[in-house]
């Protein structure tokens, strides 16, 4: 049996389990993707999180090889896996080592990775044959280690990241990285669902909580417990204490359900159309661009979306000042802007300050495939997303004055 020496069940402060919201982030780019396809599962063993959760996540046309853990063998695992029924025992084939697996367009270890660097280094070499064209190798490892497996998958995350999901929910905490190896085609993210984002903290069925508030709200009932504690008769702390709930409902991240319509193009964030125009930016290419700007305010929801599904190709941020975001000198702004080459042709969306918004969040690194209405960022404190769209290739249906929702109005139609 190949057993890869990155691949521990324990580190040295303790064991180093994958539970279910981690589990479910490894196999997050198995679940988003609506096409057939063929998945490789490494180091499983009978109960797993991981296994289950990869289970869990096959669509009909979909098939799923596992390589037993070094703690179990290929019969018990072949017997877990025939007592979960005929439908997933015709989709799932144990093999008793890596070596008799085939490639597959996504390769998932089962087990946290806590070796040294080097360790790592050799695993991720070994599981990238198995890779074909465009597949995403899917890892997880301990956050709070600056050393050996954690560090090493960060470095190699800033050359081939798909995206890094923190999951603070697990013990111990853990991030994974989906890692992409060679080019995807802009055109499979047609294919792709929104991905599973396990940093924000569900409240509801419907609403979550982005990562950012609930770290904004820990720092205000901090404060609230240092002033309790330094001024004990003091009501001050209640200011703090108070602004804890109205911090966390700014970053509010609500569901939404994304029109399944390939024409239609979504707005990138809840707020109010500002303009509606065509103009020339040389910054993105030749030609005329239709700009559709919707203004944020502090009581829209702020977490962005993509309007179309893509790849990013490109992503910079234009220094500038930090005008109004109604006003129209607010396009001189400080912005970030990704860009996206989509089916349509290239696709801009623009996430702009404003005069109490300073900071810009964007999560989707260069070579990240976006579907439509899929979350990549937020602006703290109201602000402006423009989307620009080539205008020969749109048609905008929406105009200055209408009330969008991010991810599920339509702003424009691809001709």
């Amino acid at each position: 049996m190949t057993q890869f020496p990155a691949v521990r069940p324990s580190g040295p402060s303790g064991p180093v389990r994958i539970g279910e919201r981690a589990a479910r982030a490894l196999v997050a780019e198995l679940a988003r993707r609506n096409d057939p396809k063929a998945a490789l599962l490494v180091g499983a063993a009978p109960g797993a999180a991981a296994l289950a959760a990869a289970i869990d996540a096959l669509l009909p046309g979909d098939t799923l090889t596992v390589v037993p853990a070094a703690t179990t063998d290929a019969a018990t695992l072949r017997e877990h896996v025939t007592a979960q029924g005929r439908w997933v025992a015709d989709r799932v084939r144990v093999v008793d080592s890596l070596a008799e697996a085939d490639a597959a367009e996504l390769v998932i270890a089962a087990e946290p990775f806590t070796g040294t660097d080097e360790e790592t280094r050799d695993v991720v070499d070994g599981l990238t044959k198995y890779l074909t064209d465009g597949a995403v190798l899917s890892v997880a490892a301990p956050v709070f280690r600056t050393d050996g497996a954690a560090a090493e998958l960060d470095r190699i995350g800033v050359l081939h990241g798909v995206r890094t999901d923190l999951v603070l929910r697990n013990s111990p905490p853990v991030r994974v990285h989906h890692l992409r190896f060679t080019p995807a085609a802009a055109a499979s993210a047609a294919q792709l669902a929104p991905a599973y984002r396990p940093s924000s903290v569900p409240l509801t069925r419907g609403m979550h909580i982005d990562s950012n508030g609930v770290a904004a709200a820990g720092i205000a009932l901090g404060l609230a417990a240092v002033a309790r504690v330094v001024r004990p008769k003091s009501k001050l702390w209640l200011v703090p204490a108070l602004a804890a709930a109205p911090v966390a409902a700014f970053f509010r991240d609500p569901q939404r359900d994304v029109p399944e319509d390939p024409s239609a193009v979504v707005a990138a964030a809840d707020g109010q159309v500002l303009s509606v125009q065509r103009l020339h930016d040389e910054r993105f290419g030749d030609g005329e661009w239709l700009r559709i700007a919707v203004f944020l305010s502090v009581l829209d929801v702020h977490v962005n979306r993509s309007p179309v599904a893509g790849k990013v190709v490109d992503y910079f941020v234009a220094d500038g000042g930090f005008v109004n975001a109604m006003k129209p000198d607010a396009e001189h702004n400080v912005a970030a802007y990704t860009v996206l080459d989509t089916a349509h042709g290239t696709v801009v969306v623009a996430q702009r300050t404003g005069l109490i918004a300073r900071r810009i969040v964007q999560r989707a690194p260069v070579g990240a495939l976006l579907a439509r209405g899929e979350r990549f960022g937020l602006i703290r404190f109201g602000s402006r997303t423009d989307v620009y769209l080539p205008a020969d290739a749109a048609t905008p249906l929406v105009g200055p004055g209408d009330k969008v929702v991010g991810g599920s109005s339509v702003i424009a139609r691809w001709s």
